[in-house]
């Protein structure tokens, strides 16, 4: 890379009092698109405007500014240094690097304006116009700026066949030297050297002289290395491209010599699915064909030292590319024969199979294209009717043709998927539901006959992206996402959760071979993403289509991989802690099928019985009344003598308190009193938390009174309002606490006599025999509750106050 110290272009507004003049806007000439080189080592487009060339005081020097044609802002401002090297590639690019791994170039519409800007450059530098590039690339030694003084030019052997393994050597030593890599580029240019080589070559072939072939593909290998646009436009031509392929085929460290103009001829047929009137582009799509293989077929991989030596051939494919798109764009013969011929019927399967081929490589090709004109290109592909035509491909029965259809949508549902859920809410109110574009997606997905559903895998990709809320936000129509979830689930729902509901009629899987759980599991990933994602519309649709005890069939199943996701899509929907879910789940016993599958998997430790535990965890630690009240009634005696994790026990804990509340419901009541003095240390006023957390515990509790009891609030709110540096300082004591509490505990039943609280030895013997009492959510000695026991300080008072209320 250039040895550069100036600063990246500043893409500020003051330009320093320069601009460009009243009538230059729509100077052609001066149009320009501003590209820069990004870390894939690709151009991005960083838009079109006008470039001038003046003096700018605030950078003290001659700049180059490219004003935006939208509006007139600074699109570039980059002061001509005198040390940047500048190429001129291709007549209308001029690239330079502006700091160390920044690379920008100026693509100008016409030849005439570049030339112009080219001029300025060179002035400033104070070099001779004709040339292509301004500086050597790195600071030449000493030595080398004496030879330039001394040796104007560098002067090649005559090109003789007894000279080769001579000039071979030459290039090779030439290549380390940035001086001589220009010398040597310039003298092959000036002599019209390269066309006498390959006419050395076609002698060495007819003698079959591989000597000379082997030093004629070193000598062509090191030319590639000047990485020197006119040196590859004259290489790449119509006559010379194919004979520079040839010399590539003699690599001396290979045994035998590779056929690739013999695959390029005869193997690879160019294809004319829509023929093409215009020979410029024609010729454009063989040479870019051609050097694309030569790049990646042809040329040795390059090492690490020649790596950026071949950046101009990237510049050069990447810019052939965007060349085509256009061209082809433009064209609207073209193309709307191509959508014609693709959705016509009497069109046969091996031409529709070309056709859909070309679209599907036009779309790839298009990646090349900056955002701008990315949209412009989808925009014309859409309003040539890609959609409807992909919707007539996707119903046919040739699966190659499907298959290339199905990429052609990843590109447009990857680029707009607000396009695609547009035309499908418009189709839906002509169409059917099993033509539906989407409806074919998700068909296309449960019928792939691959083993690995790869395919699948894909489509499910998609649709994920389809019904994405995140992507929904950012559109101007902000009903989108009611419209089109009410579209999905009223249209398309059924459709793709039809295996999973034909396959768990029983009480296990009536298939369980690995392609259909592999499906099924792909189905349970979107449905679980559903979950997290829709909120009331899945909601309806699991409950009133019976959906997760459809799903926990799955648990059954000899392959762990689903009932793992069957667990998963519970497990998720435990984690909204919604309690119509909850009521449900209940309702229908849905916690059978998990236990089944916990004492199923006996004592072994893996995926499964960590995955069970952590559900029920989930449960205890969050305090969900509803089902750890559910869990503990009904599948006790099942689970406790579970003891190699405390969790089942704890849960039994906190079912215990409950049911000591809703057995003495005047203690209930006591949980205020209780609580106006859990904080407090001494006789101090509560603070600006505990004023907050009474004020609102009124409110909370009639929210909630629709869903929950009062009582059995789904989260303590002392654990929300809390300051976190008392949950800090409390935290070890409570977990010492519970360790102690749950080793007392006597799990065979209601809890024993000798479980306390640790009260001083002030506290009335009446307490001791109902410390369950205290053992509520939030309470001192609440396992799960960032509390601490009460002080001794606080007992004395909470027990007259407490021996107050139960005489009232």
């Amino acid at each position: 890379a250039p040895d550069q110290r100036s600063a990246p272009p500043a893409i500020a507004s003051q330009s320093g009092g320069c601009g460009v003049a009243g009538g230059r806007m729509t100077d052609t000439r001066r149009r320009v698109k501003v590209y820069t080189l990004n870390e894939d080592r690709q151009w991005d487009d960083r838009g079109t405007g006008h470039v001038s060339s003046c003096y700018v005081e605030r950078l003290k020097g001659m700049s180059l500014l490219v004003r935006a044609e939208s509006d007139g802002s600074l699109l570039l401002e980059s002061k001509i240094n005198p040390n940047t090297a500048y190429q001129k590639q291709q007549d209308t690019l001029i690239v330079w690097s502006e700091a160390e791994n920044y690379d920008l170039a100026l693509s100008f519409q016409e030849k005439a304006g570049c030339d112009e800007i080219w001029e300025k450059i060179c002035q400033v530098q104070g070099k001779d116009p004709s040339v292509d590039i301004t500086q050597d690339l790195v600071d030449e030694s000493e030595e080398e700026r004496f030879d330039d003084m001394s040796s104007p030019g560098l002067e090649l052997p005559s090109c003789e066949l007894s000279r080769l393994e001579e000039i071979a050597e030459l290039v090779a030593s030439s290549l380390p030297s940035p001086l001589r890599r220009e010398k040597l580029a310039l003298a092959l240019e000036n002599e019209g050297y390269i066309k006498k080589l390959l006419e050395i070559f076609h002698v060495c072939e007819d003698l079959e002289n591989i000597e000379g072939l082997h030093h004629l593909y070193e000598i062509i290998k090191g030319i590639f290395l000047l990485n020197r646009t006119a040196l590859f436009e004259v290489m790449f031509s119509e006559e010379c491209i194919m004979d520079v392929i040839g010399c590539l085929e003699y690599d001396p460290s290979l045994s035998q010599s590779r056929k690739h103009r013999e695959f390029l001829t005869k193997t690879a047929k160019f294809k004319e699915v829509i023929p093409i009137s215009d020979p410029e582009l024609k010729q454009k799509i063989h040479q870019t064909y051609r050097v694309q293989y030569i790049q990646d077929m042809v040329l040795p991989t390059p090492s690490v030292f020649e790596e950026n030596m071949l950046s101009t051939l990237h510049s050069f494919i990447f810019f052939n590319k965007v060349e085509i798109v256009g061209m082809l764009q433009e064209d609207e013969k073209f193309l709307t024969d191509l959508f014609a011929q693709l959705t016509d019927e009497a069109t046969d399967e091996e031409k529709r199979q070309e056709l859909v081929n070309f679209l599907k490589e036009f779309c790839a090709f298009s990646q090349t294209l900056q955002p701008q004109n990315r949209d412009a290109f989808f925009k014309t592909l859409s309003n040539m009717g890609i959609l409807p035509a992909l919707e007539v491909i996707l119903g046919m029965d040739d699966a190659q043709v499907r298959s290339a259809a199905t990429d052609i949508f990843s590109y447009l549902v990857e680029y707009n998927p607000s396009m695609v859920r547009e035309f499908v809410m418009q189709e839906a109110q002509q169409n059917d539901d099993d033509i539906l574009l989407i409806n074919l997606i998700i068909e296309h997905m449960i019928c792939d006959t691959d083993p690995e559903l790869g395919g699948a895998v894909l489509l499910m990709g998609l649709l994920r992206t389809l019904v994405d809320p995140e992507n929904m936000l950012a559109t101007a129509n902000k009903t989108e996402k009611t419209e089109f979830l009410g579209f999905f689930y009223k249209h398309c729902m059924h459709v793709l959760t039809a295996p999973l509901l034909a396959n768990t009629t029983e009480d296990k899987p009536s298939k369980d071979d690995f392609q259909t759980a592999q499906l099924l599991a792909l189905i349970l990933e979107l449905l679980t993403f559903c979950v997290e994602h829709h909120t009331y519309h899945i909601k309806n649709y699991i409950i009133n289509k019976d959906i997760l005890r459809r799903v926990l069939v799955l648990m059954a199943s000899k392959h762990a991989f689903l009932a793992l996701c069957a667990l998963r899509f519970k497990r998720k929907i435990i984690g909204l802690k919604d309690e119509f879910y909850n009521r449900y789940i209940m309702k229908s016993f849905l916690f059978e099928p998990v236990v089944k599958a916990f004492l199923n998997n006996g004592s072994r430790y893996n995926l499964m019985n960590s995955a069970i535990i952590e559900m029920f965890e989930f449960i205890r630690v969050e305090d969900i009344k509803s089902l750890t009240a559910h869990v503990i009634e009904n599948y006790w005696k099942a689970l406790e003598d579970v003891d190699y994790v405390q969790t089942f026990k704890g849960l039994k804990l906190r079912f215990e308190q409950q049911r000591e509340r809703q057995d003495n419901p005047k203690l209930d009541s006591m949980r205020s009193i209780l609580r106006n003095h859990r904080y407090r240390r001494d006789a101090r006023t509560l603070e600006d938390e505990e004023e907050m957390w009474f004020n609102t515990d009124e409110d909370d509790m009639e929210d909630g009174e629709a869903v929950v009891p009062p009582s059995d609030k789904p989260k303590n709110d002392e654990d929300i309002m809390d300051p976190i540096s008392k949950f800090m300082e409390r935290k070890k004591l409570k977990e010492s606490e519970e360790k102690e509490v749950l080793l007392k505990t006597n799990l065979s039943g209601r809890q024993s006599p000798s479980f306390k609280l640790s009260f001083s030895s002030g506290t009335k013997s009446n307490l001791t025999s109902q410390s369950s009492a205290s053992n509520l959510p939030g309470s001192p000695g609440s396992p799960g509750s960032p509390g601490s026991p009460g002080s001794p300080g606080s007992v004395s008072k909470s027990t007259s106050q407490m021996a107050a209320i139960t005489t009232k």
